[in-house]
């Protein structure tokens, strides 16, 4: 059965980051994930996100490689890009070992104009299969997200869940798996249940949020309680990412979240 995890950059957002893992902690979540570090941020250091998880009881699923643009880390559509990139995830596995968190999120960065997307494609697979060596000696799982380009991510490369799963097949390796996004993916493709059945082999990871919004799942065109019936029934056993912006306070909010997909 899938366990829900929770997203720290989009709730409690007015308060201090340790903060907020002892809000959740409160209303019984177990597993959180957020996007970076921040060395200018004292809450956000390993050392004292550790601390606290560990004295609360919850597992960090994952956080972000590099910047979804490719400016800050490396990208991966950029094959000039690939020492940058390969560096930055050595120091990213070593910072998730600190923190005993199992996967990282890849995102791809934007598109290079005048580059065919053919030639994009192969470097992406080149450097993850570079990437997945280093990942999986650390017996840490990178998971490949595909982003909207129409509401939230205009520019950016990977958008399409059939490409990303075509990406991850092709690169064949355990330590590389596809995130899907059910909001991003809703807001590209849409035929959410099919595409995750017919990848849930592949699928190391899922997000979600309400369309349109990004709000309340229970709000929009989107019907969760039907999704997470599905990966259950399909034996998912991973986490599925709360990643959206509440609208209500966000205690109550979560808390809502929980009656609505773990009754």
């Amino acid at each position: 059965m899938a366990k829900l995890c929770v997203c720290l950059e989009t709730v409690f957002r007015d308060l201090p980051f340790l903060e907020r893992i002892d809000r959740i902690a409160n209303l019984g979540y177990e597993v959180m994930e957020f996007w970076s570090l921040d060395p200018n941020d004292p809450g956000r250091k390993p050392r004292a996100i550790a601390k606290r998880c560990e004295a609360r009881g919850i597992t960090i699923s994952d956080f972000v490689v590099s910047s979804p643009d490719g400016g800050i880390g490396g990208s991966l559509v950029k094959p000039e890009d690939r020492t940058t990139y390969l560096s930055n995830l050595r120091a990213t596995v070593r910072l998730a070992q600190e923190l005993n968190c199992g996967k990282l999120i890849a995102c791809t960065g934007n598109a290079v104009a005048g580059r065919s997307r053919e030639e994009q494609v192969e470097s992406i697979k080149a450097t993850l299969k570079e990437a997945a060596e280093i990942a999986g000696e650390a017996s840490i799982t990178l998971v490949l997200e595909p982003l909207n380009t129409r509401v939230d991510h205009v520019g950016y490369f990977l958008d399409s869940p059939y490409e990303a799963a075509a990406i991850v097949r092709e690169v064949n390796h355990p330590a590389v798996r596809l995130l899907y996004d059910c909001y991003h993916m809703q807001i590209m493709a849409g035929n959410l249940i099919d595409t995750i059945t017919q990848n849930i082999d592949i699928i190391g990871h899922f997000h979600s949020a309400g369309v349109p919004g990004r709000h309340e799942l229970d709000e929009g065109e989107i019907n969760y309680p039907a999704i997470i019936k599905k990966i259950d029934e399909l034996g998912y056993q991973g986490y599925f990412g709360l990643e959206y912006y509440p609208t209500l306070p966000s205690e109550e909010s979560l808390a809502r979240m929980r009656r609505l997909l773990a009754p």
